[in-house]
């Protein structure tokens, strides 16, 4: 994560730059996958604190039924893995 807000804006227009020279994209068709990539970013992060959840309450009291698909749509945040962000490879 980067330590500063220079560095952050930095790495920002880093990746416009990237796109633009990369794609044939307009800069008008940019919003659909820059929002659909924060769409998922942000899905993951709460997919995560619901897994650090159930975990933790498994942990907790190991009587507890195993963690499945329904407690994760109980919390709102059903992912399928090939969606999760974490170990995603470049590109993919």
């Amino acid at each position: 994560m980067p330590a500063n807000h220079n560095e952050t804006e930095k790495r920002l227009w880093d990746a416009a730059d990237e796109l633009r020279a990369n794609s044939k994209l307009k800069s008008s068709e940019y919003s659909v996958p820059v929002l659909g990539l924060i769409f998922l970013r942000y899905a993951d992060h709460k997919f995560s604190q619901a897994e650090r959840e159930l975990v933790g309450a498994r942990l907790a009291s190991p009587s507890r039924r195993s963690i499945g698909k329904t407690d994760y749509q109980v919390r709102g945040c059903s992912l399928p893995r090939p969606l999760r962000w974490r170990g995603r490879p470049p590109g993919g």
